[in-house]
């Protein structure tokens, strides 16, 4: 089987024939510069409306390096390259996406509701650090009881490591992780062990460096709107037309040409537009018209600003927008009630965070149009509690909570055990959909640290920055404190954030993996037959130390939670139901310290 998608911009290579297509509306003229086995070629391409320029090629090999040389000042990559292989500022590679041949064209995906996501970095999750080597691991995973991997970004960025944020090439794979066939080795692979596998996509800025749309398309940019990274990407300005339509085919091109099976959009509540309909309606109404009508296609948004109205369901409960969005409100309740941490945002929830987790878990969201002390009184969020539970993906670590620290540290080497592993618990027997970052399932040691590989300049400025940035915490308010943060640049940084593999098996860590897999088999036989549908409903309670949270999922089923969040023995009115899981000592009415009750009532008897 062969897939493709077409793009009306970029270099499409079809049985020797190349047509190249940029839009370049700063430009005056813009020339092609092609090298291959049998030479170099130069050739003009034509100018024609609206600031495009084209030419078509033939007898082309693939592989053939080509660059579009701007004004005659400056040799760019194709901002649509499907591979670079020398990095961003070097040549693009001609690809033909039918000489791959794909095996995986009985995979229809699976329903949103089974999703127990695995988000991973792909340099930083096996020593290879390559497509190659997540392939290695993907039966460990499905035994662990995982049933969809999440990428970090992999769109090409600015040397040999980085986070994946600072992409420049959204359609290119990085080359420090593989090829594009290594890319769809990867998801074939995925899909014959029955693993959905998404990908993280940023349409929110381009990275500091390697970005060339400013010299010959500033159109690309509204620079009367700002963003954290600078002028924010032109959605709804003039000519924002072909922006959007770039971001789109992006989307489509990894769901269509790479048959991923959904994506996470980066910080939508930092895209800018106005527009009706804004950009990331737009963009999942054409994927639910595109590759969303054969298959299951899922999309996540990550958006701080809480709104409900991108989860909105459809008869039946299907997304119309949105499936989920990441639900950090539960993360940052969970870090003060295990860590006692309340410094920036944390201090939302730093006067009842037991009661920000019951609410998250019941409602969805924690701020549903409440003020937030953190943002000085301004009001987040909309209502969430008439969503399914499944609309949102829940978890207690993330690759942001981590690195974001100063000295990269997983919760576990923070928080108190007996309360982080019942907030785990909570976690995987909830409706939500849970996610796990990589390594988390074993208590990894390793932190997972910010870091990149940008050039001299840059990477100095990143560096200091990074440093200021701690300074105004108490703990680094000297610079002799300050110089201790890992250099992000420093390849010891990235090494530092390698998964250990081998402590899996190890004492301290395998009875982690073992409350894991147990739960999400859990989870598996007893929650997700009964998730399938339209929104249910929660309550929930807290009682000194103890929350009780009582669900009725779309079949009728009743799910009851009593977790003790306290150093003393929990009373509570008797739950009905089969118990599916209790902490030693739990009875129908009563847990120890640190202790959970779940019990099941079948909607039938």
């Amino acid at each position: 089987m062969k897939r493709r998608h077409c793009m009306p911009f970029g270099a499409e290579l079809d049985d020797g024939v190349a047509k190249f297509r940029l839009w370049a509306p700063g430009a005056h003229g813009v020339t092609l510069e092609l090298t291959h086995a049998r030479g170099r070629h130069v050739q003009p391409l034509s100018a024609e409306e609206a600031g495009w320029y084209t030419a078509t090629l033939e007898n082309l090999p693939a592989d053939a390096r080509y660059r579009f040389r701007v004004d005659n000042r400056i040799s760019v990559p194709d901002p649509a390259s499907r591979f670079n292989p020398q990095d961003v500022h070097a040549a693009s590679a001609l690809i033909d996406p039918c000489s791959y041949e794909w095996s995986d064209e009985a995979w229809k995906g699976r329903p949103w509701e089974e999703a127990v996501i695995y988000e991973l970095h792909v340099g930083t999750f096996t020593p290879a650090g390559t497509f190659n080597g997540v392939v290695e691991r993907l039966d460990y995973l499905v035994r662990l009881g995982v049933t969809a991997i999440e990428l970090m970004p992999v769109a090409d960025f600015p040397g040999k490591r980085n986070w994946g944020y600072d992409g420049v090439l959204a359609f290119a794979p990085d080359a420090s992780y593989g090829t594009p066939d290594d890319l769809k080795n990867l998801v074939v692979a995925a899909h014959a062990r029955g693993l959905m596998i998404f990908l993280d996509v940023v349409y929110n800025h381009f990275g500091p460096e390697g970005n060339y749309l400013p010299v010959y398309a500033p159109q690309f940019f509204d620079e009367t709107k700002h963003t954290p990274w600078g002028a924010a990407i032109n959605y709804g300005g003039a000519q924002s037309r072909n922006v959007r339509d770039f971001f789109i085919h992006n989307a489509l091109y990894w769901l269509e040409e790479y048959n991923f099976d959904g994506l996470r959009l980066d910080a939508v509540h930092a895209i800018v537009d106005a527009s009706e309909p804004d950009f990331v309606t737009e963009l999942a109404r054409r994927v639910r018209e595109g590759p969303g009508r054969e298959r299951h296609v899922h999309l996540v948004f990550e958006n701080d600003l809480n709104q409900a109205r991108y989860l909105k369901r459809e008869d039946g409960g299907r997304a119309a927008i949105a499936n989920a969005q990441w639900n950090d409100d539960f993360h940052h309740a969970v870090h003060v009630m295990t860590t006692g941490e309340t410094d920036g945002y944390y201090a939302d929830y730093a006067q009842k965070p037991l009661w920000f987790i019951g609410r998250t878990l019941a409602e969805g969201f924690a701020y549903q149009g409440d003020p937030s002390p953190y943002r000085g009184g301004e009001v987040r969020g909309e209502v969430s509690a008439q969503l399914p539970a499944t609309s949102f993906v829940s978890f207690t670590q993330s690759h942001d909570q981590a690195g974001n620290r100063a000295f990269g540290d997983r919760i576990g080497s923070i928080a108190r055990t007996p309360a982080l592993r019942l907030s785990v618990i909570s976690l995987l027997l909830a409706p939500h959909v849970p996610m796990l970052l990589m390594g988390e399932e074993f208590g990894a040691s390793s932190p997972f640290l910010f870091f990149c590989d940008f050039g001299a300049d840059l990477a100095d400025a990143v560096c200091d920055g990074r440093r200021r940035e701690f300074g105004t915490f108490e703990r680094f308010s000297n610079e002799s404190a300050r110089l201790e943060i890992p250099d992000p640049n420093a390849e010891a940084t990235f090494l530092d954030s390698k998964l250990k593999w081998d402590e899996v098996a190890a004492p301290g860590f395998s009875e982690w993996h073992t409350l894991y897999s147990d739960l999400l088999e859990i989870r598996r036989r007893k929650i997700v037959p009964h998730l399938k549908g339209g929104a249910g409903g929660a309550s929930f309670a807290v009682e000194g130390g103890g929350l009780a949270v009582d669900w009725i999922l779309p079949d009728a089923t009743r799910l009851h939670l009593r977790a003790n969040f306290s150093e003393q023995p929990w009373q509570f009115t008797p739950v009905r139901g089969e118990i599916i899981y209790a902490s030693d000592g739990a009875t129908s009415n009563a847990v120890r310290a640190w202790s959970g009750l779940w019990t099941q009532e079948n909607a039938h008897g």
